[in-house]
C-alpha cells in the first residue's frame, strides 16, 4: 500500500515539476514578435519589389541577347563570336565608356589650406570606402585619376604612394569619372554621394569631394594593361 502511494506521489511530483519548467522557459525565453511599425515594413516591401524589378530586367536582357546570338549564329557564327567578344571586353572595362555618368574631383579643403595644415595625398583605404560607396550605386564604369578600375583592379599603397593598377595615383585634385546606365541613375547617385557621411571622412583627412551635376556623356578611359587570365587556357587551332 505504501509503495503504491510513493509511487503515485513520485508521479504527481513529476507533473508538477515538468509544468514548472515549461513555464519557466517560457517566460525566460518569450516567442519573438515583429515589433516594426506599418511604415517599416512598407519600406521593407517596396526595397523587395525593387529588387525583383531588377531582376525582371536582368532576365529580360538576358533573354534578348541569348535571342539575338541564335540569330547571328544562324547567319554568321563569325560576327557572333566577334560580337560577345566586344561585348566582353565592354563589360571587363577593356573598352572607353561613353555614356550617361558624373565627374568627381578630389580637392585640397579650403579650410585646411587657409589655415596652413598640410595636404597628404589620399589613402588607400579611403580611397576604396569612396569606390565601394560608388559601386554600391549601380556604378558601370570607373576611373581614378585616368586609370581604370575593373574586377582585378588594386588599391594599395606601395612605399608610402597610393597607387591604382600599380600606378601611383597624383596629389589631389585629381578626378574620378563614374559612367552609369542612364542619366536617372546619374541623379540618383547624385543624391546619394552627397548625402552619403563618406564627404565627412575625407574632410577629416583634409580633403574635400566636388561632385559634378549628372551629365549625358562621362568619359570613362579604358583598362590599358594586360589582363590576367591565369584560369584560362587558348585551345589550339582545329581542336
Amino acid at each position: 500500500m505504501k509503495k503504491t502511494v510513493y509511487i503515485r506521489f513520485t508521479f504527481i511530483l513529476l507533473v508538477v515539476g515538468f509544468m514548472l519548467a515549461v513555464q519557466y522557459n517560457t517566460v525566460q525565453n518569450p516567442e519573438t514578435r515583429d515589433t516594426r511599425d506599418v511604415w517599416a515594413i512598407r519600406q521593407e516591401l517596396a526595397k523587395e519589389k525593387l529588387l525583383h524589378s531588377e531582376l525582371l530586367s536582368e532576365v529580360r536582357i538576358l533573354e534578348e541577347t541569348t535571342g539575338k546570338y541564335e540569330n547571328m549564329i544562324s547567319d554568321s557564327p563569325k560576327a557572333a563570336l566577334n560580337d560577345t567578344v566586344e561585348q566582353l571586353k565592354k563589360e571587363i572595362g577593356l573598352t572607353e565608356f561613353v555614356g550617361p555618368g558624373l565627374t568627381i574631383t578630389v580637392e585640397p579643403a579650403m579650410e585646411s589650406i587657409a589655415i596652413g595644415q598640410t595636404i597628404d595625398e589620399i589613402s588607400p583605404d579611403l580611397l576604396i570606402r569612396l569606390i565601394n560607396e560608388i559601386n554600391r550605386f549601380k556604378a558601370q564604369a570607373v576611373d581614378v585619376d585616368g586609370k581604370r578600375i575593373i574586377y582585378s583592379s588594386a588599391i594599395r599603397d606601395v612605399n608610402g604612394n597610393t597607387t591604382v593598377n600599380n600606378l601611383e595615383v597624383k596629389r589631389a585634385p585629381f578626378t574620378i569619372n563614374v559612367g552609369v546606365t542612364t542619366v536617372e541613375d546619374a541623379k540618383k547617385m547624385y543624391n546619394q554621394l552627397e548625402a552619403s557621411p563618406i564627404g565627412d571622412e575625407f574632410f577629416i583627412d583634409n580633403l574635400r569631394l566636388a561632385i559634378g551635376d549628372p551629365v549625358n556623356d562621362v568619359i570613362v578611359s579604358a583598362f590599358d594593361q594586360s589582363v590576367s587570365n591565369e584560369f584560362l587556357l587558348e585551345t589550339p587551332e582545329g581542336e
